[in-house]
């Protein structure tokens, strides 16, 4: 884990940081949600005991959504999100029940102690610690436990689903924003590992596999925080996709290339030591209409058709031509407003590409020193 974690570039931190702020704030509203409502129908009936002090009991209960929060979110979702990767189901769920049960016996041990605690007690008094013990006799922790066992369960799987729709297009799918086909502007870009053939010749079929699962895996954080989505797989390629008013901002499509390649430049080092390979990649970058849309009966999925996809192939397929790792569109790279900083745009002419009845305008860019 400390391994992991020291392996990591600043742009995977800030993704991993981001998501834990969202599961924090998320855990800590339903905590103090569901104790509102318990309250609620417990003050309606008149079940609450007469000495009930509701100010300590939602402090306390803050508390432990604090607790619980952040312990969760930025320890527990993350090393349990790993193992499901990592290990057979059966053996992930095992390891993550293990755990949920430590942590929700600190974390109520935590809301115990200073929920039970007052100026009166001291904090090792033997009072204090039974009236801990009959905490975990009771109903309300058999009900916490199971209530917030399903919460983290169901945290774990929206992760995952999240992670196989892509954070936009999963939030599209839920909404049926493309249940019905409609005509959109988006940008698309292709990344393709150079000389892949050669490295899956020398590594073999598995160890390839491997290198293509690490590839992807590293770049990820780098797509998340420039807004962009993860259109398919194929093969040694990824294609992604931006919505242009985020895609445009920031220059994300560029900056998206950028870290890529800061990402992979920093984790060279182990690249070599575990597969005696670099994954060096090309882009191709392009923009225009497309039909977007739910397709499929048996496995569901949102696809784009139109002939923005083949050209930005096209495009792509240059890089090794035009002797760059980069190469875009005229038509996108005149939409950008504001380049990252140090780097500038380079015009490279017409070519007609294949499949093509007319020329279209190649550009790269380059970073000035």
């Amino acid at each position: 884990m400390i391994k992991r974690l020291r392996s990591l570039t600043a742009n995977e931190i800030r993704f991993y940081v981001k998501r834990a702020i969202w599961i924090i704030i998320a855990w800590m509203l339903i905590s103090n949600l569901l104790f509102l409502f318990e309250y609620s129908i417990l003050d309606s009936n008149g079940a609450l005991a007469p000495n009930y002090n509701f100010a300590k009991a939602f402090i306390s209960n803050l508390v432990v959504g604090a607790i619980a929060g952040v312990i969760g979110g930025v320890i527990t979702v993350n090393i349990m999100e790993i193992w499901l990767r990592k290990f057979a189901f059966w053996k992930a769920l095992l390891l993550i029940i293990i755990l949920y049960v430590v942590t929700a016996i600190v974390v109520s041990t935590l809301g115990a102690l200073y929920f039970y605690s007052n100026q009166f007690i001291e904090p090792f008094d033997a009072l204090l610690w039974e009236e801990v013990r009959q905490f975990y006799s009771g109903r309300v922790f058999l009900h916490n436990f199971l209530l917030w066992l399903i919460i983290v369960l169901l945290t774990l799987i929206t992760l995952l689903i999240n992670d196989k729709f892509g954070p936009g297009m999963f939030t599209d799918y839920l909404l049926g924003r493309y249940f019905q086909p409609k005509s959109e502007t988006r940008i698309f870009m292709f990344a393709d590992i150079k000389d892949a053939t050669t490295i899956a010749e020398d590594l073999g079929e598995e160890a390839y596999f491997n290198f293509l699962k690490d590839f992807f895996n590293d770049i990820a954080p780098a797509i998340a925080q420039t807004k962009g989505e993860v259109y398919q797989y194929v093969g040694d390629e990824v294609v992604l996709t931006w919505k242009m008013h985020k895609g445009l901002t920031n220059a994300n499509v560029l900056r998206c290339y950028y870290r890529m390649q800061r990402i992979i430049n920093k984790k060279a080092p182990k690249y070599l030591l575990k597969y005696q390979a670099v994954p060096r990649f090309k882009v191709g970058i392009h923009c225009g209409q497309v039909m977007v849309g739910e397709l499929g009966k048996i496995k569901r999925d949102i696809a784009f058709s139109g002939d923005v996809l083949n050209t930005t192939a096209r495009i792509q397929a240059q890089c090794n031509v035009k002797g760059v790792s980069i190469l875009t569109s005229k038509v996108f790279a005149d939409q950008l407003k504001k380049l990252p900083k140090n780097w500038v745009r380079v015009e490279l002419g017409n070519e007609l590409l294949k499949g093509k009845s007319t020329d279209v305008s190649l550009v790269t860019f380059e970073k000035v020193v």
